[in-house]
C-alpha cells in the first residue's frame, strides 16, 4: 500500500511532486484542495520543451516586431512574470496564458522557464486564457468582443456573471458585443486601428447597413472625428424619423392624369400637389436656362 501523504507534505514537497505524476495523482485524489492552494503559491522551473500551445487561445495574432523585443530582454534578464499552465499527463504542460512570455522565452533560446502549475479542467482553462486575454493591453475591440462572446457561450455565462469575472459593467460589455454585429469591412477597420472605438460605437448604432459602408468611407477618406460622425448619423436618423412622419399625400387618379398629361405636354418634370383644402401648385422643373426658355416658348405659343 502506498504511503498517505499528510498536510505538511504538501509545503515542502509540492516541487518533488510536480516531478512525480503518480504521487501527484495520489495527492489530488487524497487533499485536492491542499493541493491547489499550494500549487497557487508554488513556481516550478519547467522544461520549456514540455509545455505545449493553449489550444482555448483566443488570441490569433502577435506582433512580431513586439516579440523579438521581449525575446531580447528574455535573453538578457530572463523571464521574470512566470506562465500559467496545467498539468497534462507524465511530464506534459499546457499552457493556460502567457503566451506572448511563452513564444518569446522559445525565440530567446531558454531551456526551461518559471511557471504556476494549475489543476484545470478545459472550461476552466478556456475561461481563465479569455479573461487573461481581455486584460491584455494592446488588444483591439474586436479580439475584446470575441472574447466576450466565447465567455458567454462556451463557458455558460450569464451576462451577470461575466460582469463579475471580467470586472467590467454589463453596459461595457453589451457595447463591445455590439462590434459583432458590424458588417466585415467595418470589423476590419477597427482591428486595423483605421477607426477608433469611439467611431465604432457610433456605427454600431446605426441599422442603415449602406449608411454604415458609406460613414466608413467618409471616416476614412475625410479623417472625420466621432463627434462630426455623431452629427451626421443624428441628422440622417431624424431624416428618416421625418421622411416616416409625414402623411401620404400620393394624388388620387384623376389628378395624376392631370400630371402626366403636363409631364408629356412639357417635357419636362412637373409635380402637382393638393393640400385637403383644395390649394396647391403645379411646379415645372428644368435644369437649364436653355430648357427654362423651351418651356416658357411652349407656354407663349399656347396662349
Amino acid at each position: 500500500m502506498s504511503k498517505k501523504l499528510n498536510k505538511t507534505d504538501f509545503g515542502k514537497g509540492i516541487r518533488a511532486l510536480l516531478a512525480n505524476p503518480v504521487e501527484l495523482e495520489q495527492a489530488v485524489q487524497e487533499n485536492p484542495q491542499a493541493v491547489v492552494r499550494e500549487l497557487t503559491h508554488t513556481v516550478a522551473m519547467l522544461p520549456i520543451e514540455q509545455i505545449e500551445a493553449n489550444p482555448f487561445q483566443p488570441r490569433t495574432e502577435f506582433d512580431q516586431e513586439s516579440l523579438r523585443e521581449l525575446a531580447e530582454s528574455i535573453r538578457v534578464h530572463g523571464l521574470i512574470q512566470p506562465v500559467t499552465v496545467r498539468r497534462l499527463h507524465d511530464r506534459a504542460y499546457q499552457l493556460i496564458s502567457g503566451e506572448r512570455r511563452f513564444r518569446a522565452s522559445q525565440m530567446a533560446g531558454l531551456k526551461e522557464i518559471p511557471a504556476y502549475v494549475r489543476l484545470a479542467d478545459d472550461q476552466q482553462m478556456l475561461e481563465m486564457a479569455l479573461i487573461e486575454n481581455i486584460q491584455r493591453q494592446d488588444l483591439n475591440a474586436i479580439e475584446i468582443a470575441i472574447s466576450y462572446q466565447r465567455l458567454k457561450e462556451e463557458c455558460s455565462l450569464t451576462d451577470e456573471q461575466l460582469s463579475e469575472r471580467v470586472g467590467k459593467q454589463r453596459s461595457t460589455i453589451t457595447n463591445y458585443l455590439r462590434l459583432l454585429k458590424l458588417p466585415v469591412d467595418i470589423q476590419q477597420a477597427i482591428k486595423s486601428g483605421a477607426i477608433s472605438m469611439g467611431h465604432a460605437r457610433a456605427l454600431a448604432g446605426v441599422s442603415d447597413i449602406a449608411f454604415q459602408l458609406s460613414l466608413l468611407r467618409q471616416i476614412l477618406q475625410e479623417d472625420l472625428s466621432v463627434r462630426t460622425v455623431e452629427e451626421l448619423i443624428a441628422r440622417h436618423q431624424a431624416e428618416r424619423s421625418s421622411r416616416k412622419a409625414r402623411p401620404d399625400k400620393r394624388l388620387p387618379d384623376s389628378l395624376r392624369e392631370v400630371q402626366d398629361h403636363f409631364r408629356a405636354f412639357f417635357g419636362a418634370k412637373v409635380d402637382l400637389k393638393r393640400n385637403e383644402r383644395g390649394k396647391g401648385q403645379i411646379v415645372i422643373q428644368f435644369d437649364s436656362d436653355a430648357e427654362l426658355n423651351r418651356i416658357l416658348d411652349i407656354i407663349t405659343e399656347k396662349s
